[in-house]
């Protein structure tokens, strides 16, 4: 968080003096703005899901310039914000229902599953566990 800030390789990361917090607003404050002027007055949540999917893949393009922002720096943190909270244990308030660790097969947070380590390309046979257990499991009171 102090200068000298120099432009990093793509594995360190945005190297900025503001948090994610202030990258997010100036971003979706900018975003707003670009919304608004393209598509007569609408904010993104107002265009249909085909001018959604326009805006997100003109920002993934970096084809889209935004007012104070970086459009494909804002893409890619949202979308790796994203996978973090569709892929983290549940505990953190995503990926509910372990659906995300469901859909790659992930056993989640088992103490043990040596028996099944030799058994590629075999689907894991038992649901996955959060780091507080299974959501079907319960705690007597």
């Amino acid at each position: 968080m102090h200068p000298p800030f120099a432009i990093g390789t793509p594995s360190q990361g945005p190297q900025s003096s503001s948090v994610p917090k202030e990258r997010y607003r100036t971003s979706l404050a900018a975003l707003d703005i670009y919304c608004k002027a393209t598509f007569t007055g609408k904010s993104f949540v107002a265009l249909d899901t085909a001018q959604q999917d326009r805006i997100l893949s003109g920002l993934e393009k970096g084809e889209i310039k935004l007012k104070d922002a970086n459009a494909k720096e804002f893409f890619e943190t949202i979308l790796a914000n994203t996978m973090e909270g569709f892929f983290a244990d549940p505990i953190y308030g995503g990926n509910h229902d372990m659906t995300g660790w469901k859909l790659v097969g992930f056993p989640g947070a088992r103490y043990d599953y040596r028996d099944f380590i030799d058994k590629h390309n075999q689907p894991y046979p038992l649901p996955p566990v959060s780091i507080l257990g299974r959501s079907d499991w319960s705690v007597p009171g």
